[in-house]
């Protein structure tokens, strides 16, 4: 197995990904025809713009077939995560890593945050979906067995045995019916007693069968050099091979009769998994086996990381609150805060619209009001240098608005001041104050401009990982 870091939003060559995957240009095309056909992988025009850029726009990706030793493309990377492929992982790091070209360390948090964040879907991701057919997602298979494992154990199946004083349940109707009975005083002593007790099957046919898949999945994770990665112990329960357990139809028939006697749900879990695995026959090595671990929308995890740690209050009730003053007697204390902000009403209709402003997060911090926009952007801001990779104009805009839709709430309940901030992640350990961004003609209006500050993101995955919430005071707004 090949094992590989590759950048996110960085644009490769065809001749990059050669190397990288350490394969000729006519055995690289199949590959890139996969990840492009599974939405993670797109193809721009090759250009100096597009080698300096750090973001991908989709006016700039372009639909073209792959050919062998063109050069007319770039390839970018729209995923964060592991991709395993053709007998390659692919660990893909995000964007804002730019000082290592290994991030091993960091990439083992991001996937904590990943399961995280993906945990509250409950859900095994066995089939990747895609624009043109879906495929068995085996990495995600193999990692639900290995951590459903450390955390249950094995499956296991138990038989009630029948014992002559043994230690478990006496059964009396077996006592009495079967053994001698001596009388003293007109009253039975039974000298034999008939007792149940309630073993594991070691040698149970699934149990084995788990144990082997089990031991599978940890070499094939080995192989693909992901074990690290993933932070888990190599599992080694067994010699016994899988045709040792008899032909693919077979074992299928036995899970079969199995699922249609077993009631404990996490037992039934565990079968319908190891009957897709066996059913699907994948493996990593596999150029149509292509798996999936991570996200194409890391945008979404840094807003999701950010309304948690900032204590995001947009979905409280009004009336739970901590305001400046009491919520004045207009104000309905069941309405949610994000109820606030006013519709568009169509006056030829006389209804207003569905959609309005939504900001990413709001956050009350004793007398402030403070109005985040969590920004998945890398943002060069030097002194005397035009600004590069900046939120754009209707980003800036829409923060001032966000304040303009609050400005009465704000002024009836008494806050001392109102803060406007984009968040950024970045790699470096310390918060970066990078000033602000500010339009005059809003500014006029009352409005404030907005702050720039940069997050360490390792700093964040351990707050939202943790469940603990940032100091604000840290922001230095």
């Amino acid at each position: 197995m090949i094992s590989m870091f590759l950048r996110e939003q960085k644009r490769y060559t065809q001749k990059d990904l050669c190397d990288k995957f350490k394969c000729s240009e006519e055995k690289v095309v199949p590959i890139i025809r996969k990840l492009k056909e599974f939405g993670v992988l797109k193809a721009v025009k090759a250009s100096d713009p597009q080698r300096d850029m750090s973001d991908l726009m989709d006016q700039d990706v372009e639909v073209a077939d792959v050919e062998a030793g063109e050069k007319e493309y770039l390839y970018v990377f729209t995923f964060v995560g592991v991709i395993v492929v053709a007998g390659r992982a692919l660990k893909c790091y995000p964007k804002y890593l730019l000082s290592t070209k290994e991030p091993r360390e960091e990439l083992c948090q991001i996937l904590k945050v990943l399961e995280r964040y993906n945990s509250k879907e409950q859900i095994i991701r066995m089939f990747n979906d895609s624009s043109e057919s879906s495929s068995f997602n085996l990495l995600a298979v193999l990692l639900f067995l290995i951590q459903d494992y450390y955390e249950n154990g094995v499956y296991s199946n138990t038989e009630d045995i029948i014992e002559s004083n043994g230690f478990g349940e006496i059964l009396w109707d077996k006592t009495i019916n079967e053994t001698f009975t001596l009388l003293s005083n007109n009253r039975p002593y039974y000298i034999d007693l008939r007792t149940k007790r309630r073993v594991r099957n070691d040698f149970d046919y699934f149990k084995r069968l788990h144990e082997c898949i089990l031991t599978k999945a940890s070499k094939e994770m080995k192989d693909a050099d992901l074990l690290d990665l993933f932070q888990i112990t190599e599992i080694n329960l067994t010699d016994e091979e899988l045709d040792e357990f008899g032909e693919a139809e077979y074992i299928l028939y036995r899970i079969e009769n199995e699922l249609s006697t077993q009631f404990n749900t996490r037992k039934q879990l565990i079968l319908k998994t190891l009957y897709a695995y066996i059913d699907h026959s994948g493996s990593l090595y596999d150029t149509d086996c292509l798996s999936l671990f991570g996200t194409n929308s890391f945008n979404l995890v840094w807003e999701s990381i950010c309304a948690d740690i900032m204590d995001n209050q947009l979905d409280n009730q009004l009336g739970i609150l901590n305001l400046p003053i009491p919520l004045k007697p207009e104000y309905d204390r069941d309405r949610k805060l994000i109820d606030l902000i006013e519709k568009p009403l169509w006056s030829a209709a006389g209804k207003r619209a569905g959609d309005t402003l939504i900001p990413d997060l709001v956050t009350i911090s004793e007398d402030q009001f403070i109005i985040f926009d969590a920004k998945y952007y890398i943002v060069r801001l030097e002194p005397g240098i035009t600004p590069k990779g900046q939120p754009g104009i209707e980003s800036v805009t829409k923060q001032y608005l966000y304040q303009l839709a609050y400005q009465k709430f704000i002024m009836d309940h008494g806050f001392a001041e109102v803060k406007n901030c984009f968040l950024m992640p970045t790699e470096n350990k310390e918060i970066g104050i990078r000033g602000e961004a500010s339009m005059e003609m809003l500014s006029n209006l009352g409005l404030q401009s907005i702050k720039v500050r940069l997050i360490p993101a390792a700093m964040a995955y351990e707050y939202y990982l943790s469940g603990r919430k940032m100091d604000i005071r840290l922001l230095e707004l």
